[in-house]
């Protein structure tokens, strides 16, 4: 079928798939999900030439798929559907189904002849463009933590970690960086790979993290910071998809156990000028005034934008003590106890890999509040004191982080409404505070174990 209205990238992708039958369009939502509408391919070019309608209260529904009515954009609008067309080149095969069937992107339009300003795509592509009117390039790297689960819960629905396919034993010692763990689950490391071949995903390095059936799979640098979250989300769906056709979960949930470490995700960025060079680029002896400006950037705004690196409830559970997770602002070089690291590398590669957000957040808001902040930084021109050598932990002052503090903090931030946008910063904390009643309105099990009995 000769598709016209397709963009020869999409056409030429299309072609290579052979009967393709549907195509899911995909709409990323606040927290991070993939809503939208699963099409059959005779409506593809309908889509193209027209877009398709979703309503607009879909970009900010809560995490249980709920309208957020305090956000404005439900029943105070009449729950009004918007234009969602195709972003451009996102067109990709979904090769863990059993049918020919392929995914697309999509983007909210505003009805003003513009796009949806609180959709998190269109928040981090303004921050970039804030880069790029100074002659800047943002560099970005996004890694994802995440646990293989057993399919089957316990008894009382609580997460099992996964049976070793190797030795049909449940996983429940910790070895991380550990070959071995990584032979076991070989099968679900290749697919993952074969689908990230088969969608563009630039996916280059596996490793066993720091609990029993916690990996995480590194993303390679792209100077272009959208697409690089595109990447990142794209990545999640599919390592979902793998794990689930082969009997498993995978879970990006930020601290499923209590006794084991928390899943993060680490933003890797650096800056370039209009010439490609790393404004960045130092030696640890002596490091760049443009790198401590930007760590100092950083720092000042971690406050502001917790609730976009930590936006769930469970969020929370992963800022313990020495469990690899930042308790402060702290940063240094070759140093995984702080907040702001800058790891090993030649000068020319110089980064900063920010390492607060957990991996239940949204790569594109984690990744708009980091470049914010080094803009902020760069502004400043703010000192972010000494690096830390050695232990962090020990050397500094630990926060203790809430969630209803963080949404407190957000809804008030100025920096949240310069850099995000007043209309994203009322969406998205209302979505929040909507959550948070939520989830505080629920009796726990815990509560029955505690009070049930004893008062």
């Amino acid at each position: 079928m000769t598709s016209s209205y397709l963009p020869s990238a999409d056409a030429d992708v299309l072609a290579q798939i052979p009967d393709c039958e549907q195509i899911d369009l995909l709409l990323p939502d606040m927290n991070g999900l993939l809503r939208g509408k699963r099409i059959t391919r005779d409506a593809l070019d309908k889509v193209y030439r027209d877009g398709v309608c979703l309503p607009m209260s879909l970009v900010a529904t809560d995490i249980t798929g709920n309208t957020v009515e305090e956000t404005g954009l439900g029943y105070d609008i009449g729950d009004e559907d918007r234009i969602c067309r195709p972003v451009p080149g996102s067109l990709r095969p979904i090769p863990w189904q059993h049918r020919p069937m392929a995914q697309l992107l999509l983007q909210m339009e505003d009805g003003r002849g513009g796009l949806f300003e609180a959709n998190p795509r269109e928040v981090l592509k303004r921050v970039v463009a804030r880069f790029k009117e100074r002659g800047l390039t943002p560099v970005v790297a996004v890694e994802l933590e995440f646990y293989l689960l057993d399919a089957e819960l316990t008894h009382d629905g609580r997460p099992q970690t996964s049976v070793n396919p190797a030795t049909g034993e449940r996983n429940r010692s910790t070895q991380v960086y550990y070959m071995q763990d990584l032979n076991d689950y070989q099968a679900f490391t290749d697919a993952v790979a074969d689908a990230c071949a088969a969608q563009g995903i630039p996916a280059d390095t596996a490793v066993a993290e720091y609990a029993p059936g916690q990996f995480e799979i590194n993303l390679k640098h792209r100077a272009d910071a959208v697409a690089a979250c595109d990447d990142a989300l794209l990545l999640r769906r599919a390592i979902k998809a793998t794990a689930e056709e082969q009997g498993m979960i995978a879970s990006f949930m930020a601290k499923p156990f209590v006794d084991q470490a928390g899943s993060g995700t680490h933003i890797h960025v650096s800056v370039l000028d209009a010439a490609g060079n790393n404004l960045f680029a130092c030696d640890p002896a002596t490091p760049s005034a443009t790198l401590r400006h930007a760590v100092a950037g950083l720092q000042k705004a971690s406050r502001d934008c917790m609730l976009l690196f930590a936006p769930h409830a469970n969020s929370y559970r992963r800022f313990v003590l020495n469990a690899f997770v930042p308790l402060n602002d702290a940063w240094g070089f070759n140093n995984r106890t702080v907040a702001m690291r800058v790891p090993h590398s030649d000068p020319a590669n110089t980064r900063i890999e920010h390492r607060i957000a957990g991996a239940d957040a949204n790569p594109y808001l984690v990744t708009a509040a980091v470049l914010a902040g080094i803009l902020q930084g760069l502004d400043d021109q703010g000192d972010p004191g000494a690096p830390v050598v050695g232990n962090a932990y020990e050397q500094t002052e630990h926060r203790e982080l809430f969630w209803h503090d963080t949404i407190r903090d957000f809804q008030g931030s100025e920096f949240a409404a310069r850099h995000f946008g007043e209309s994203f910063r009322h969406i998205y904390g209302q979505q929040k505070l909507k959550e948070l009643r939520s989830f505080c309105r629920e009796v726990t099990t815990l509560e029955y174990d505690w009070y049930l009995r004893t008062v």
